[in-house]
């Protein structure tokens, strides 16, 4: 397993939607999170990487807007990658909702959580076709 944690956190530091593919308790979750929004939203446009270690995790995060996308992984798996899907993800969620914003993920979170699911099974990236990734959310707004 590659991806243990995904969090999509704002420039206060609270969290719109977090998917964890390991088991956590939620007190470990909310210290985990806590830690890990305190570490990279206290690193300033200087420090340019995208990279923090945190405990057994590698911590790769990127800003898009008001809305830091933050994906845990082992400390094996490829930096790079994690970025290009980090954009990915935001690629999608600009593709259904026009220029996601983090309202879009507070009132459609099931639909974020969707389109991670599409994407991510037990912590491997599965599919990476924006059009795969969005033909059945949009089959279920049609049939709404």
């Amino acid at each position: 397993m590659g991806i243990r944690f995904i969090l999509m956190v704002n420039k206060q530091g609270q969290t719109r939607l977090a998917q964890y593919y390991e088991w956590l308790t939620l007190e470990e979750r909310r210290a985990l999170e806590g830690e890990i929004v305190r570490k990279c939203l206290a690193r300033n446009d200087q420090q340019k990487c995208s990279f923090v270690e945190h405990r057994n995790y590698k911590i790769v995060y990127r800003r898009y807007a008001s809305l830091f996308f933050m994906v845990g992984v082992d400390d094996d798996e490829n930096e790079l990658a994690i970025l290009e899907f980090i954009h990915l993800l935001v690629e999608t969620m600009d593709k259904h909702f026009g220029n996601v914003c983090e309202l879009d993920i507070m009132f459609h979170l099931e639909k974020a959580h969707f389109m991670l699911e599409e994407m991510v099974m037990n912590g491997c990236i599965v599919e990476t076709s924006k059009a795969n990734i969005l033909s059945p959310i949009q089959l279920m707004d049609k049939a709404h």
